[in-house]
């Protein structure tokens, strides 16, 4: 007997890091890109990544929960927009949640 697993419902909004200042927009992704919107880079840039770990300083758990579900809303819409040639699952999970503070294998590290 096979079943039909639900579609997921949406992940988290993405709006962390929230530092920003008035003239320089925040390092927060423009979907359906995945593009940081204050530097154009691959989100999450450089910035963001060292705002997000100051936002969640207190909260590493959440922090990789939050680039997991962020990490299949941006699969969704990338997967969409290019699906022959985009990254791989893999690559998608080193940019959104390899570099976290849980996102490797203590297996192998030195």
């Amino acid at each position: 007997m096979t079943s039909i697993l639900p579609f997921p419902t949406p992940g988290p909004e993405a709006k962390h890091p929230g530092y920003h200042t008035s003239t320089e927009p925040p390092h927060t992704p423009l979907r359906p890109s995945w593009a940081c919107r204050a530097c154009g880079q691959p989100w999450p840039c450089p910035h963001a990544r060292l705002l997000l770990r100051v936002d969640y300083e207190t909260n590493m758990p959440g922090l990789t929960i939050y680039l997991a579900g962020l990490m299949y809303e941006a699969m969704r819409d990338l997967y969409h927009l290019n699906p022959h040639d985009g990254q791989s699952p893999s690559e998608m999970f080193e940019r959104f949640v390899g570099w976290g503070p849980f996102g490797r294998s203590i297996v192998g590290r030195p």
